[in-house]
């Protein structure tokens, strides 16, 4: 499957988490933690957007195997976000953490562009109601 942007999906347990997915359709980024339900999860990933600029990842070495990984942590130290696989070199998983910032700064804009948009619909049909 290809195409960029949010995915939800049933965990194994149940629950719903998110994933970022890349234009190429390779899975950039998922949730750390499982929601009650994909609307549940989609406001998670809108809290993370919101975010954006502020967002530091930590990169950390995998405890059992090769490779790195990157996890953002909360403002308590929980996993808001984290790299969808291990990376072999430390430099590989940096340049993925700047490739899934790029991608949430694309996401942000084109949801302000779309709010703007509506806006602007609804008060053209406002206007129009008004001129009868």
């Amino acid at each position: 499957m290809r195409g960029e942007g949010l995915f939800t999906e049933r965990a194994p347990n149940g629950r719903f988490q998110w994933q970022l997915k890349a234009m190429n359709g390779r899975v950039v980024a998922v949730s750390s933690s499982v929601h009650e339900s994909s609307g549940d999860a989609e406001r998670a990933f809108a809290e993370l957007v919101a975010l954006g600029p502020a967002l530091v990842a930590r990169i950390t070495h995998v405890r059992d195997g090769l490779g790195w990984t990157w996890v953002v942590p909360g403002p308590r130290g929980n996993p808001l976000v984290k790299s969808s696989r291990a990376y072999e070199r430390y430099a590989t998983c940096q340049n993925a953490f700047r490739r899934f910032m790029a991608l949430l700064v694309r996401m942000s804009a084109a949801a302000e562009a779309a709010g703007a948009a509506a806006a602007a619909a609804a008060t053209a049909a406002a206007g129009g109601e008004g001129g009868s």
